[in-house]
């Protein structure tokens, strides 16, 4: 696995919950948001997250009538959800800062 892929699987739950958090969303979708941003990440990556953060309750789906096919399953942050979301956004940045600090000093 390399660099990359490590980090990003460390911060992917956090860029879930944020996508969510501005608009509902059916996993696809999500995959398709994410790599807008330059987060080139797998629907087999993203779905097991999905179940994951249902189960822990931080989002709910909703399945929904599509116009261009089968239902899908559209999902939105509940109040926990935002409360991860607060959570992680805090530790992003007493994590980001420092190495910021450290990778750019200098001597």
């Amino acid at each position: 696995m390399s660099i990359r892929s490590q980090l990003l699987k460390g911060v992917l739950e956090g860029c879930i919950l944020q996508v969510i958090a501005r608009q509902a969303v059916y996993g696809y979708e999500l995959s398709v948001k994410l790599q807008d941003y330059g987060l080139s990440v797998s629907e087999g990556s993203i779905y097991p997250i999905l179940l994951r953060l249902q189960k822990e309750k931080l989002i709910r789906g909703e399945m929904k009538k599509s116009a261009t096919g089968p239902n899908r399953k559209y999902y939105y942050l509940t109040e926990a959800g935002f409360e991860a979301l607060a959570d992680f956004k805090t530790n992003w940045e007493g994590l980001k800062a420092p190495v910021d600090r450290l990778l750019n000093k200098e001597g």
